[in-house]
């Protein structure tokens, strides 16, 4: 039997390195690998489908699959996950200090679809002290004009946003014309240290923690799509490469345990993963892929998707991805 080639598009991450490489291979498949910033793998994927299998935003996945014939499947493998307190910036001079502070303000998003805006707006809404259609939003290139929309979206009407085109978001911030900017990619101003812009939130780490020991979420990012037309052909494929994603991060925690050397040159590096481990994923799944290992998480997920018109009809964590994936064999 011939394996079937399929191209997989991703970024470099540790817990995909295996697979990547070719040390780690799907059964029946022959996997070409690509690797570009997740920004174009998005907009090369969601626009064109120019490639079989894709790491995909999980609100632009999301919103996909909650309009009618969606193109693309998926498989629970949650590829980035990362926290968002962080990614609101300010003004160092402005009148802004905590997240309250943000009622009746514009607030810049790169676009309405971004899964790090979903998380943060949802969290301003039901946490941070502003609601949904008590700021004004606007959407554009964080720094640079011409960013456009790429998801479908079903906003409420009371919630009003306006598209810029003509200058960047983190312009509009220093002229005082925005009050707040929440991006997953931090302003380039902000990173090259020139004092003025800072985060909302400086002690996000602090915040952080304690919003996953009480709520029991820890943000997805990112998960793989596929191609419907390639999944239907072929349904197997789903769990091999499933399977094949498990065995490359099992790679990366049996090299994160390491103590014999410093794969990774960060000292007591093993000490602080085996804490995290602890911290985080005390049932012993390190990372989880499946629905059940982040059931909390896709749940709040999903109804931030479905109050800020993300998703075009109430879905579940189980309407996300393929039937064989959800369950698994028994020895």
């Amino acid at each position: 039997m011939t394996d079937i080639p399929l191209t997989l598009a991703i970024e470099d991450y540790d817990h995909v390195r295996a697979l990547m490489a070719g040390e780690i291979k799907p059964k029946g498949i022959d996997l070409t690998c690509l690797q570009f910033q997740v920004e174009e793998t998005f907009f090369r994927f969601a626009n064109a489908y120019e490639w079989e299998v894709s790491e995909l935003s999980l609100a632009k996945f999301c919103s996909l699959r909650s309009q009618d014939d969606p193109p693309i499947v998926g498989i629970p493998v949650f590829i980035s996950r990362m926290f968002r307190h962080s990614a609101f910036y300010i003004r160092n001079d402005g009148k802004i200090r905590k997240s309250s502070d943000l009622k009746g303000c514009r607030i810049g998003v790169p676009e309405w679809t971004q899964t790090a805006t979903v998380y943060a707006r949802g969290w301003l809404h039901h946490e941070g002290g502003a609601k949904l259609n008590e700021v004004e939003w606007v959407q554009g290139g964080v720094n640079q004009p011409g960013r456009m929309e790429m998801g479908k979206t079903n906003v409420p009407k009371d919630i009003k946003i306006t598209p810029v085109s003509n200058t960047s978001l983190t312009d509009l911030l220093l002229k005082g014309e925005l009050d707040a900017i929440i991006s997953a990619r931090p302003p380039d101003v902000f990173l090259s240290g020139d004092g003025r812009l800072q985060r909302l939130m400086p002690n996000h780490r602090e915040i952080e923690l304690d919003y996953f020991q009480r709520t029991g979420v820890y943000p997805i990012m990112h998960t793989i799509a596929i191609k419907r037309d390639v999944y239907e052909k072929n349904p197997w494929i789903a769990v091999n490469l499933m399977t094949a994603f498990e065995a490359a991060k099992d790679k990366m925690v049996e090299r994160m345990s390491d103590i014999n050397v410093s794969r990774i040159p960060l000292p007591w590096l093993p000490d602080t993963f085996e804490k995290t481990k602890a911290e985080f994923f005390p049932d012993g799944d390190y990372w989880p892929y499946g629905i059940e290992g982040s059931r909390a998480t896709l749940e709040t997920f999903l109804s931030y998707c479905n109050e800020q018109g993300v998703t075009h009809k109430k879905m579940r964590s189980e309407d996300l991805f393929v039937p064989e994936t959800l369950t698994s064999f028994k020895v």
